[in-house]
């Protein structure tokens, strides 16, 4: 899947004009499906067109094919970081900004920062590479993809835990799917074109199921499809904007959306898997998405664990690009009610599983009332899932 807007090496021209960063994403569904290689070939093929490009973090796994790609191009060298007793390598934002390339490769997206790095995250490093200018290509697979979390879980057994947020994704000018059969990309594992041989075998107990990597794969062919759809309408309402005639509306109307949805959040442990449920949901049907919890107006009732467990949860949804309140009210169903109905929500997300002290402050009867009392709106109720033994 991909856009129709190459990156090139036109914004690193005249440091007053600059405009923002374009981002480019190859995205793969496992390890080994040739994302680096590609970017790298990439890279080579804008520095014969005479574009100013460096490799601003390359991870080579010993891959002797991906390692021969970056001959000929500009490396910036990785900064080293001591951490505890050992010292790591992480990508030197600083000495790329220094200097200041039109277009940078960075390996590796959802890579975790070690502590005592200037920010968390590959990704927010990213960001500040994008907002100084600079053009961007990078890669990534599916399961770090933030909203697809607990699918992935579910397939894999596994909780990744290097995510990147889907709103960061979707800025990006073009996404290209990387694609290889299950059939193949085992071939190369057995081959030892992927990990060393022992690691290898290991691999292909776990992760590199057939079974998960044809699932894994299904995941990102439909990912990219809905990706390829949405950008597909965006294109062509920006192409009839002009041509509509104006409305009578306000500028403080609100959005005429088809759907609102509003997730409901308390410190239960399920709530991360709910907002992600509802990002999600949001993307699909191109909808505003609230995440609101309802605080009791004496909140001296309520755990201090649980007000820290509440607004990391809303910090989550923030981070997801979300919009998170929190409402005063002694009756957490009229509230929550009463919040949807003043901003036009179409669907209310409730989570079956939320057995907080927060929760049970308000009774334990908060799902039927919400039901009884949105009798004009749909209530989903959300029970975590567990993955099949």
């Amino acid at each position: 899947m991909s856009s129709s807007t190459p990156i090139s090496g036109e914004s690193g021209t005249d440091p007053q004009s600059r405009r923002r960063g374009q981002l480019k994403v190859f995205l793969g569904y496992a390890a080994g499906v040739g994302k680096t290689y590609r970017m790298l070939e990439e890279a080579q093929h804008l520095k014969l067109q005479g574009n100013d490009i460096v490799v601003g973090y390359f991870e080579p796994h010993g891959r002797k094919d991906t390692i021969a790609k970056t001959v000929g191009l500009e490396m910036i060298l990785p900064r080293t970081i001591v951490y505890r007793t050992g010292k790591f390598q992480e990508m030197d934002t600083d000495a790329i900004l220094k200097r200041r390339p039109a277009i940078c490769v960075v390996d590796e997206l959802a890579h975790t920062n070690v502590p005592g790095s200037q920010r968390a995250k590959r990704w927010e490093e990213v960001q500040i590479l994008l907002d100084a200018g600079i053009n961007v290509i990078t890669n990534m697979n599916i399961q770090h993809l933030e909203s697809l979390n607990d699918q992935i879980f579910r397939i894999t057994g596994v909780r990744v835990r290097e995510t990147v947020p889907d709103w960061f994704v979707k800025s990006a000018a073009e996404v290209v799917m990387v694609d290889a059969t299950t059939g193949a990309l085992l071939n190369r594992l057995k081959r030892g074109d992927i990990y060393a041989l022992e690691k290898a075998q290991q691999a292909m107990e776990n992760f590199f199921k057939e079974s998960t990597l044809t699932a894994l794969r299904e995941l990102a062919m439909r990912q990219a499809a809905h990706e390829l759809e949405l950008r597909e309408i965006a294109s062509t309402s920006e192409e009839r904007r002009p041509q509509q005639a104006p409305t009578s509306a306000s500028p403080s109307s609100p959005k005429a959306t088809t759907d609102r949805i509003l997730i409901y959040v308390s410190a239960d442990s399920s709530m991360a898997m709910l907002i992600r449920r509802g990002r999600r949901m949001a993307d699909y049907l191109g909808a505003d998405c609230f995440a609101v919890s309802v605080m009791p107006r004496c909140h001296g009732n309520l755990p201090k664990q649980d007000r820290e467990i509440v607004e990391k949860h809303l910090n989550f949804a923030r981070n997801l690009h979300i919009e998170a309140r929190i409402l005063e009210g002694d009756d957490a169903a009229e509230t929550i009610v009463d919040f949807a109905r003043r901003n036009q929500v179409t669907q209310i997300l409730l989570s079956r599983c939320d057995h907080s002290a927060w929760s049970k402050l308000f009774g334990t009867d908060l799902i039927p009332r919400v039901v009884q009392k949105a009798r004009d709106i749909r209530v989903i109720i959300v029970a975590e899932r567990t993955r099949p033994s």
